[in-house]
């Protein structure tokens, strides 16, 4: 356990670090584009070089997924949310010691999603991490089942991050992962404090409810195509 507890922390340490440095560092040079591939490479690299030790959640609303949907302990799940929030707060952090040093001393933050919602309200951006998360979740309780082809789990997980950031980068910053959030918020001031319930409660809710219609074998494959190469279960 304390292996599976130890890769969660790196993975999302990358996920974060490499995700939300892209907006800090390099934001003004790549755009919206680059930010959404910057998440979802980021989610590749973890899936397929920590994915076989802990399954590479690297956030909280897929372990609560998983465990909506019957493919995990809720113990284990808490374990692997301190995890996820160590992670993420640790990447935080070394964002900000980086941006600490640049030459101009109006550089960006530490990329906060819970910043307020801009141009769209709290309503809009409560459904969309909600409906957001639910579609991503859904993708990687799908991916990791029996019947889906193992090797291509982490490159479908990350482009639909990467799809989804494309489409809700202005509405909500599309966080979808409380531990991303949660991490640049504690260094990022009061209004992102103050935003941050939103981006804990909205994809939980989102996540719970892929869960709940996987396990309930709406969203679930009875078996595998017959010319579909079977995969092993996912590792947790």
């Amino acid at each position: 356990m304390s292996k599976k507890l130890i890769a969660e922390v790196i993975g999302t340490f990358i996920l974060v670090f490499v995700g939300c440095g892209a907006i800090v560092f390099m934001g003004a040079s790549i755009g919206t584009l680059g930010i959404s591939l910057a998440f979802g490479l980021a989610i590749v690299a973890a899936a397929y070089s920590l994915g076989p030790i802990s399954g590479a959640h690297l956030n909280p609303a897929v372990s609560i997924g998983m465990v909506a949907a019957g493919r995990m302990e809720a113990g284990e799940a808490a374990g692997y949310v301190v995890a996820q929030c160590v992670g993420a707060i640790l990447a935080a952090l070394a964002i900000m010691l980086i941006a600490q040093g640049a030459a101009d001393p109006a550089a960006p933050g530490i990329a906060a999603s819970a910043s307020g919602w801009g141009a769209y309200s709290m309503t809009s951006a409560f459904v969309y991490e909600t409906l957001a998360t639910f579609l991503f979740v859904t993708v990687i309780l799908g991916a990791t089942q029996a019947a889906s082809p193992g090797a291509m789990a982490g490159l479908a997980i990350g482009l639909t991050l990467t799809a989804l950031h494309l489409v809700g980068i202005s509405v909500s910053g599309n966080s979808l992962n409380p531990a991303r959030s949660l991490g640049p918020a504690l260094f990022s001031g009061s209004t992102a404090l103050g935003a941050l319930w939103l981006y804990i409660v909205a994809p939980i809710l989102g996540g719970i409810v892929a869960g709940l219609l996987f396990r309930a074998r709406v969203t679930q494959a009875d078996e595998a195509p017959a010319n579909m190469v079977k995969a092993q279960p996912d590792i947790r």
